[in-house]
């Protein structure tokens, strides 16, 4: 299971779907077993790091 700094990102989890190609999500499944994690796992750490790239380049995000 995934780490996520709780500071950063609070656990006020949301739900949302997402439309993906299949062989796309089963890539996507493959690539996420071999990190050991699961799909939304995986997808929580790839945006986790978008992220926090983003603020490196361009400053801190305020949602305030």
């Amino acid at each position: 299971m995934t780490s996520i700094n709780k500071e950063v990102f609070p656990m006020t989890e949301k739900r949302f779907s997402l439309r993906i190609d299949e062989e796309l999500l089963s890539k996507f499944a493959y690539i996420a077993e071999s990190n050991a994690r699961s799909t939304n796992g995986e997808l929580q750490t790839i945006i986790k790091n978008h992220i926090a790239q983003f603020e490196k380049e361009h400053g801190k995000i305020n949602l305030e």
